[in-house]
């Protein structure tokens, strides 16, 4: 495929390093003002860096935007003339909705919105996607490629605000979770390099149980409690001292920030 990354700033990055380690790429063209930024990826072999859009959108067939929401408009507008047939767009920019885009380059593009999460850089996002009535016909490409770089779920748009906060937003949350975690296992006497594999491996199994067994979190929670045992009690204290309901409410807070910046900009 030939891909371009229209602003490769953390998130555009963290694209690019996912397609070019899983071979995902025909050509991949990544544009910054700042070339400085990303010669990390100088050298790759079909990689080009460049501070011209129009160039990338010249021999690219997908663009994926990855800039900062107040430059998209512009950039849009500017690369307008060079659009075919041939592109499909793919928008990461949170907020920035469909039918706006549609406003500036038309109905009849492909236009499809992304939200990956930062763990795209590791082949392991969970990205979000949904299209407007033309990007359907493409939806299989945008799947392809972020199913290569780890999950995706195709949702209405009116869903996107809130995959921002459990996909994008959510990367954090895990991080506290297993940070915290990591700090219990040194209070119980592991050292610290030791206590952060041990929380790492067993968040990334406990994942993967559910991934592969497709159960109930509750389900696999059953296997490892017993009465009056060890894993009840640290359930229960935990849960006593508002470990769900804290986490349900940091969430909700999250997703009513992004509401508000969203009519602030409207």
């Amino acid at each position: 495929m030939k891909i371009a990354i229209i602003g490769t700033g953390n998130l555009g990055k963290s694209i690019a390093k996912g397609l070019i380690i899983n071979n995902a790429i025909t050509s991949l063209y990544l544009t910054k003002r700042n070339l400085e930024g990303i010669a990390e990826f100088d050298g790759y072999k079909n990689v080009f860096l460049t501070r011209d859009n129009l160039e990338a959108v010249r021999n690219s067939d997908i663009l994926i935007f990855a800039v900062q929401p107040a430059h998209f408009e512009d950039i849009l507008g500017e690369i307008k003339p060079l659009l075919t047939e041939k592109h499909v767009l793919v928008s990461t920019i949170t907020g920035f909705l469909i039918p706006k885009i549609e406003e500036i380059v038309g109905v009849n593009q492909f236009i499809i919105r992304a939200m990956p999460n930062t763990a795209i850089a590791v082949g392991k996002s969970m990205t979000c996607l949904c299209s407007n009535q033309q990007g359907e016909k493409r939806i299989q490409i945008a799947e392809a490629i972020f199913n290569r770089l780890g999950h995706s779920l195709t949702i209405p748009e009116s869903q996107m605000q809130a995959a921002t906060v459990v996909c994008a937003s959510g990367v954090a949350f895990w991080m506290r979770l297993i940070r915290a975690t990591t700090q219990a296992a040194i209070q119980l006497g592991f050292d610290a390099k030791e206590a952060q594999e041990l929380a790492m491996y067993t968040s990334e199994g406990a994942a993967n149980l559910l991934i592969t067994n497709g159960n109930h979190p509750e389900e696999e929670i059953d296997r490892v409690t017993t009465p009056q045992g060890c894993t009840i009690t640290g359930l229960n204290e935990m849960e006593h001292k508002g470990l769900s309901s804290s986490l349900i409410q940091g969430m909700v807070a999250s997703f009513n920030k992004i509401n508000m910046i969203k009519k602030e900009q409207i």
